[in-house]
């Protein structure tokens, strides 16, 4: 499940939830002052990658 970034615009408080991705925001609340509409905020995400020869199976050639 990703990892979801709010504001809260009634006061400020920025949290993460681990959401699905099929999840409304309807239900989610500022966990500081129960406020009923925090915006999702754009975050960035990352990833990494091992290179092939790590995975590899065959042998020199």
């Amino acid at each position: 499940m990703p990892i979801y970034e709010y504001e809260c615009a009634k006061c400020g408080e920025r949290f993460e939830l681990r959401r699905s991705i099929s999840d409304r925001d309807d239900d989610v609340k500022c966990p500081e002052c129960n406020d009923k509409h925090p915006r999702r905020l754009c975050s960035m995400f990352g990833t990494v990658m091992a290179s092939r020869s790590e995975f590899s199976t065959a042998g020199p050639t």
